[in-house]
Parts: structure tokens; C-alpha cells; sequence
């Protein structure tokens, strides 16, 4: 599914991943039954739109380390400060899960808070050059209050619960690569069928045909890789790994795949009414979020060595 919507369009695919596996799957992993009826059903119908708050100005690949937002415990509220960055769909959420560190535990917590809650600020990020469609904001939290009841509390109440939901969701990841170099290279194709230079199209030209079959076989080997991937986590075998793997693995062929059709294009290919320069532009979107290259690439070096190789 992520494969096709992105291959239509990467900035719906990531609306859809923030709203379906961030945070709807923050709240079926960690909420109570309760809470998941709460929430979900309506979610599901798409009545209510959700958002995940995890990155910080401070904090990205080592947010969860490095957290400084804060959740203070008061009688039966929680006071929320601090401030995220790059929330996807946050300027259209009806709700975002926001997570924060407790003061007292130092665990860090998932909350469930209104997007009309007094003291949170939404402002969206302006100027991007990449899934411009997706809606990404700056959020500060002063003084935010929330009921214990949307605090998420039906898994192990920490951010463990928001491990398996991020291993699914790099996994989705992997498939977004491979729907956006599908169709950077339908585009490529066609186009290199169409365009005709020195009394012939271009598609019968040996270095069109280089490009075009290395195209081909990274859009192969990325399904294959994605393929596996979900058959080891439908399995109950997936691991951290296999999905850094895959995320790792696709988006560093999704990179490779648009910019050779956007070189098959020539200068056409930087018009974006030709189509190859929005997948180009997303591409560099989606080969960072999930976990950078880097931060995946650790994640199976720790896994295949058994050394860890982040810094702390």
C-alpha cells in the first residue's frame, strides 16, 4: 500500500504513515483498550487526524536520549514543556502524541493531547523544497496540562512501546522508497520513449539504456528487500535490524534511481510539470526521516557484529 500512494505521490504516502503507523500505532501499542477506543475507531474513518511529536530542536536521531521535554506529574494532570520540530500533519491534527521525559522517573512517556490544548503552539515549517504537501510544524508546549487518562499507559508506559511502532514504520519507510523510484523510473521510461534527438528517440540510444537498466534493477532489488522484510515481521521474526536494513537499503537506491532519470531527463527533468523533479525533491525527504542513513547503517552494524558503534 505505501508503495503504490507513494508512487502516486510521496507527500499523501507521508501523511498517511504519520497518521496510520505514528499515531495510530503509538496508540494501539501503547494505550489501554480503553484508549484505543477512544481514539482509533474515529481515526480510522480519518473523522480525527493525528500526529506523532517525537523530534526535537535539540534532537533527532538521539532524541530519545537526549529528550528535553519535560512531563511533570501534578494531582491527576501532567504539565508539559518543551518544544518538537518537524511534526508531520501537525497543522491539520486534531490530536498529536506527544512525547516527553518524566521528571521524577526520567522515563520518557506518551501523551495524547488535543491539538486545541491551552499552551501548545503550532506553526508551520515554511520554505521546504521537499513533500511540500505535508503539513510539518514547530510545536511549543508551555504550561500544557493533560489528564492522567491520555497519558498512554496499556503497554510498559515508557518509550519501549514506541519501538515495535517505529520498526513498522521504517519498514513503511522502505516501501515508500520503493514506490517513489517505481515511478521515477516509469516516468524516465516514458519519456525516454518519447523524446526524440538526432532523428530518433532517445530510447534507442546505449547510455538511455544503461541508465534505464540500472533504474530497473534498483527498483528490483528494493522490492525484494521490502518483500522480505514484511514476510520476517508478519512472521513475528522482524527485528530493529531487518527494518534498518530494508529503510537503509531502499533509500539509498530511491537516491540513486531519481537522480538517473532525473539526468535521463536532462534539463527537462528540473521543470516540475515533467513529473521526474517531484520525486526527485521528495527522495531527500524520504531518505532521512525514519532514522538517517548513518543511524541505520549502526543499528545492523551492531546487530551483524555485536559492537556498538554509537557514541555516547
Amino acid at each position: 500500500m505505501h508503495a503504490e500512494i507513494a508512487r502516486i505521490d510521496p507527500s499523501v504516502n507521508s501523511f498517511f504513515g504519520v497518521h496510520t503507523g505514528l499515531a495510530m500505532g503509538s496508540i494501539h501499542a501503547g494505550g489501554t483498550e480503553e484508549q484505543r477506543q477512544r481514539w482509533l475507531p474515529s481515526m480510522a474513518r480519518m473523522e480525527t487526524i493525528g500526529a506523532f511529536g517525537l523530534t526535537e530542536p535539540h534532537g533527532g536521531s538521539d532524541v530519545a536520549g537526549g529528550m528535553e521535554t519535560t512531563a511533570t506529574r501534578d494531582g491527576d494532570e501532567w504539565v508539559l514543556e518543551g518544544d518538537k520540530r518537524w511534526i508531520g500533519n501537525a497543522t491539520i491534527a486534531d490530536l498529536i502524541v506527544i512525547w516527553a521525559r518524566d521528571a521524577e522517573t526520567n522515563d520518557v512517556r506518551g501523551f495524547v493531547v488535543p491539538a486545541d490544548t491551552p499552551g501548545m503552539t503550532i506553526t508551520k515549517i515554511e520554505g521546504k523544497t521537499s513533500l511540500r504537501i505535508v503539513q510539518n510544524a514547530d510545536i511549543a508546549l508551555r504550561g500544557v496540562r493533560v489528564p492522567d487518562d491520555h497519558r498512554l499507559s496499556g503497554g510498559s508506559g515508557t518509550f519501549a512501546d514506541a519501538g515495535g511502532v517505529l520498526q513498522r514504520t521504517r519498514a513503511n519507510a522502505s516501501w515508500g522508497a520503493v514506490g517513489t523510484q517505481m515511478a521515477a523510473y516509469e516516468l524516465a521510461l516514458s519519456y525516454a520513449r518519447q523524446r526524440e534527438q538526432f532523428g530518433r528517440p532517445i530510447a534507442g540510444f546505449q547510455l538511455m539504456q544503461e541508465l534505464l537498466v540500472q533504474m530497473l534493477g534498483n527498483v528490483t532489488a528494493s522490492l525484494g528487500m521490502a518483500v522480505r522484510n514484511a514476510q520476517l515481521l508478519d512472521a513475528g521474526k522482524g527485528s530493529d535490524a531487518h527494518s534498518a536494513l530494508a529503510k537503509e537499503y531502499c533509500a539509498s537506491r530511491m537516491r540513486e534511481t531519481v537522480a538517473w532519470a532525473r539526468q535521463l531527463v536532462g534539463g527537462n527533468g528540473v521543470v516540475l510539470a515533467n513529473g521526474v523533479a517531484r520525486y526527485f525533491a521528495d527522495a531527500e525527504a524520504l531518505y532521512s526521516f525514519e532514522g538517517t542513513r548513518e543511524m541505520n547503517t549502526l543499528i545492523v552494524g551492531k546487530r551483524i557484529t555485536g559492537h556498538s558503534a554509537f557514541v555516547r
